[in-house]
């Protein structure tokens, strides 16, 4: 393992763990529907890869979405982070339907962290409606709807990323 990488992995246990449940998610995934429901109405929804695929899902089919894409973008994967790169932007005919700047388009992320995947969809949908299940101060204010708050200094285990094991108790240590 490079130092780099041992770095952001040790970097990353001294931050606050944040451990989300499915069924946690799950809430939290339909709260922000409900919100989104007064935001709309939306032709098309676009998940942002990877992390913002189970969100998304839970959205379109609370809001009755079916045109649904992806916007692939990548900068880091579970030990580090890199430069922001677009693997995939949405379709054509999406698109299309959702008119100039993305005036129609909704799209969902699980987090907005630093910011950085959120200019960049803003560059390609200013006018789009971004959302996202968790916020972090430095991305906050680039989305226009996101549920819960987190410090910036906060690490959020999601359900896809984590197995069930036994935790500490909190006196003899744990985070």
């Amino acid at each position: 393992m490079a130092d780099n990488d041992r770095a952001s992995i040790d970097r990353a246990r001294a931050e606050k763990a944040f451990p989300v449940s499915w069924d946690q998610f799950h809430r939290d995934a339909r709260v922000l529907a409900w919100r989104l429901d007064a935001a709309g109405p939306f032709q098309a929804l676009a998940a942002v890869t990877r992390g913002g695929l189970v969100p998304a899902a839970i959205v379109a089919r609370e809001l009755g979405l079916r045109t649904i894409d992806t916007i692939c973008l990548a900068s880091y994967d579970h030990t580090t982070r890199g430069e922001l790169k677009l693997l995939k932007g949405v379709s054509d005919p999406v698109a299309r339907l959702c008119g100039e700047g993305g005036r129609g388009l909704l799209v969902i992320d699980d987090l907005v962290d630093t910011g950085a995947t959120a200019r960049a969809v803003r560059e390609m949908f200013p006018r789009a409606h971004l959302a996202a299940v968790y916020a972090k101060p430095m991305g906050k204010p680039l989305v226009d709807t996101f549920i819960t708050e987190v410090s910036q200094d906060t690490w959020i285990f999601f359900p896809w990323d984590t197995g069930l094991s036994f935790q500490p108790p909190i006196r003899d240590g744990a985070a």
